[in-house]
């Protein structure tokens, strides 16, 4: 049986039986994969759901597919490629501007590339999109967050982070040989201090992380095709790799655990294995913090 389906077995079903008929969420990488089927089930709740998406052919197709499956029409795409260091700053205060709720954000985009590569800023593509521009996107829209009823910070991490320890220093990875898999797991780690940092400084704003399990997605096809291969029959369905970020997003349930854990399968986990080599020190996560701070800063726009 596969641990989703024995997992399952204690999830209480009536916590995600709930409207969310008002409220607002935005969902990155949501045209595929765990994020598209976190958009469908949001829809089918009702909720108002932005899309943020790289492709906009395939944001419009899947925008189409959410909309007439769930009959909700109040599902908007914005395109933004999360790599775009500058970009990420100028949708977060346009988006501000617009707009006046966000209920939940849900940071689930993310790359893995093959190769060492930079963005416009000089940024390395992978650190770019999946901790700079995750970091960029939630500081920046922090303030219209707390401006909403009961808001929530859901960024989906993996359990690869649970092999590497934060590291401050080399975050671009310029320095040895540049091994994509590392490195995502490397990024991933970086979300988990992001959150748990996060949710000390907005104490009014429930910031979780989670560990959606091997997920049947073209991301992990393309980037770990033999992991892919050997794997594939015991991998989780897209919409059972959505099931704990939808948990975090809408139920109750997800409200009463303490903010900046981290989650697999509705349940609170630790994110470091036992015995483990992982753990950071205040310090330094609080270094790492204040090197993504001054950072991000230098691609603000004035």
């Amino acid at each position: 049986m596969s641990a989703f389906l024995s997992a399952a077995k204690h999830f209480v079903e009536k916590d995600l039986e709930v409207s969310m008929a008002g409220r607002v969420f935005m969902i990155t990488g949501a045209n595929s994969g765990i994020g598209r089927a976190t958009a469908m089930a949001i829809a089918k709740r009702g909720g108002t759901v932005h899309m943020v998406c790289r492709n906009k052919d395939k944001a419009e197709e899947a925008r189409a597919d959410i909309v007439k499956e769930s009959g909700n029409k109040e599902i908007y795409v914005h395109i933004l490629d999360l790599s775009e260091t500058r970009k990420v700053w100028e949708f977060a205060e346009a988006f501000k501007r617009k707009y006046k709720a966000l209920n939940v954000l849900i940071n689930n985009a993310g790359c893995i590339m093959s190769e060492r590569d930079v963005n416009a800023e000089g940024l390395e593509k992978s650190f770019a999109s999946n901790v700079m521009g995750v970091y960029i996107l939630t500081k920046g829209l922090i303030p219209l967050l707390e401006k909403s009823a009961e808001p929530r910070v859901i960024t989906v991490s993996s359990g690869g982070m649970l092999v590497q320890k934060l590291r401050t220093g080399n975050l671009q990875t310029e320095i040895g040989r540049y091994d994509g898999t590392m490195v995502y797991a490397q990024h991933k780690r970086q979300q988990v201090v992001m959150t748990e940092q996060w949710a000390k400084t907005h104490s009014n704003v429930h910031f979780s992380v989670m560990h959606p399990g091997w997920v049947d997605t073209p991301a992990v096809a393309n980037a770990m095709p033999d992991f892919h291969q050997s794997m594939k029959d015991s991998m989780r369905t897209p919409e059972q790799g959505a099931d704990t970020t939808v948990w975090l997003a809408i139920s109750e349930a997800a409200a009463t655990k303490p903010s900046g854990s981290f989650f697999q399968d509705r349940r609170m986990v630790s994110a470091h294995l036992p015995l483990a080599w992982t753990h950071s020190s205040q310090l330094e996560q609080q270094k790492f913090m204040s090197v993504m701070e001054d950072l991000a800063k230098t691609f603000q726009p004035h």
